[in-house]
Order: C-alpha cells, then sequence, then structure tokens
C-alpha cells in the first residue's frame, strides 16, 4: 500500500464514522437500552438518549480509521500480485481483510463502547464518572470486558457485510460499465449492512449483557453460549433478537452513510 492510500484510507475511514456514530447515536441508546437486563424503562427508556456521546465521539475515529487502514493493506497484500489474486478468491480476500480490521479495531473500540453503553444504561451518570468508577472498580482490564464477544460479534459481522458489499459493488459496476457513484456504493453498504445485523443480533445481545453486568458475576466471565442460554430461558426468541430492529435500522442506515462517506473521502483524496 503506497504512503497516498494509506492517508486516504485513515482519513477516508475516520470521518465515515465519525459521521455514524454521532449521527445515528439515539438509535444506539434504544438498541442498548433494549438489550439491557434491568428492561428499557428502567435503563432509562427515553430520557437522556444522548447519554455516552462523548465516548462514542472520542473513539469513533481511531475505530474506523485502524479497521479502513488494515482492511486495504490486507486487501492489497493478498490480492495484488499475493496469493490470492485470483479473481474467484476475492470473496475469500475480503472476509480475511475484514477479520483482521476487526481485531485490530476492537483495540480501540471496546474500551469506548464499554464506558458508552454502561452511560446509556445509567442516563444519570455521565459519561466522566462512568470511565473513572470501571478504572477504579475494575482497572484497565474492567475497559477490556467484552473484547472477545466483541471480536466473535464483529467478525461474522463482517463476513456477511464486506464479501456482500464488494460483490454488489461489482456487480452494479459491471452491469452500468463504469465504476459507481458514491451514493451507489452507499445503497450497497446499506443492503450488506442490514443483511448482517439481522444475523448477528444474538452476538450483540451477548456482547452488551457482558459489558453491562456487575464485575464477578457469571455474566461478566464472557460465557456468550451461556449468556445467550441465560436469555432464551428468561425472555425466549424476543430476547436473544432484542434490539433487532434499532440495530438493523442504525446498521442498514449507517452502512449507507458510513460506506458512501468512505467511498466519497477516499476517491476524491486518491
Amino acid at each position: 500500500m503506497e504512503r497516498r492510500e494509506f492517508v486516504a484510507s485513515l482519513v477516508a475511514g475516520g470521518c465515515a464514522g465519525m459521521c455514524v456514530d454521532l449521527t445515528l447515536f439515539p438509535l444506539d441508546t434504544v438498541k442498548t437500552r433494549l438489550q439491557s437486563q434491568q428492561g428499557f424503562y428502567k435503563a432509562g427508556g427515553f430520557r437522556g438518549i444522548y447519554a455516552g456521546v462523548p465516548s462514542a465521539a472520542v473513539g469513533s475515529f481511531p475505530n474506523a480509521a485502524a479497521f479502513f487502514v488494515t482492511y486495504e493493506y490486507t486487501k492489497s497484500l493478498l490480492g495484488a500480485g499475493g496469493p490470492l489474486a485470483a479473481p474467484h478468491t476475492a470473496p475469500v480476500t475480503h472476509m480475511l481483510a475484514a477479520s483482521l480490521g476487526e481485531i485490530v479495531a476492537c483495540l480501540f473500540r471496546v474500551p469506548t463502547e464499554v464506558v458508552k453503553q454502561r452511560t446509556q444504561a445509567s442516563p444519570s451518570s455521565t459519561t466522566y464518572h462512568m470511565l473513572l468508577a470501571t478504572l477504579r472498580e475494575e482497572g484497565v482490564r474492567g475497559l477490556y470486558r467484552g473484547y472477545g464477544s466483541t471480536v466473535l460479534r464483529e467478525i461474522p459481522f463482517s463476513l456477511v457485510q464486506f464479501p456482500l458489499w464488494e460483490y454488489l459493488k461489482t456487480l452494479w459496476s459491471q452491469r452500468q460499465g463504469h465504476t459507481l457513484y458514491s451514493w451507489q456504493a452507499a445503497v450497497c453498504g446499506a443492503f450488506a449492512g442490514g443483511v448482517a445485523a439481522v444475523v448477528t443480533t444474538p452476538l450483540d445481545v451477548a456482547k452488551t449483557r457482558i459489558m453491562l453486568a456487575k464485575a464477578g458475576s457469571t455474566t461478566a466471565r464472557g460465557n456468550i453460549p451461556l449468556v445467550l442460554h441465560d436469555v432464551w430461558k428468561s425472555q425466549g426468541l424476543s430476547g436473544v433478537f432484542a434490539g433487532s430492529i434499532p440495530r438493523t435500522a442504525f446498521i442498514s442506515v449507517g452502512g449507507f452513510i458510513f460506506l458512501g462517506a468512505y467511498e466519497k473521502v477516499r476517491t476524491s483524496l486518491l
């Protein structure tokens, strides 16, 4: 990857991430409270819908930038003259690149996600006080509570979203005979994101429960099958797919903004 491509991916990814996280933050708050163990209204209902937004604002740029730099670099490494250069192996390249991108991005995403979600579920507290409370009670490890469950949610999500996004873009550009406009890439992103969101909602429920659980509890240990089994026993299928509507809406609209903005900014910088 050339220096110019690196800078373009860094800036475009960061800008796209901030656009989505700040624009659609209320939907994310509703989703978190629907998935909370204490229930939607006890977690705050529609009050303080922007609780935790400073955490999202701080984390969104480095998180998205880290993902896209890793994604584009891995694609260029494996694809352009690499071991997976053949056209029919493109989906495998996209899957590997997206998975590696998520592992790197989660190093930035998880600490901000922990503070953000805990503030969303306790709107009477502030982001700063929640950060201090987490560090005081659990130390730095507390900020990475749920790292494994987040990665295990994000990798399946990316395995669906990014190969589907790249495939739809290729199909559409072949049909019309030229490279897609940024709005067309955005439409592909919205569809791919919506499909991936529905499929991975149970993993998102588990991740939210683990991050919000009290330190030392069984849920806080991060055993995803056990957490989902408990949710299934207490709430059934509706609990396992809690928050799926706002999550799908968030990620579909988010996919439109995120991937559309990324394509627009990156193209203009190259």
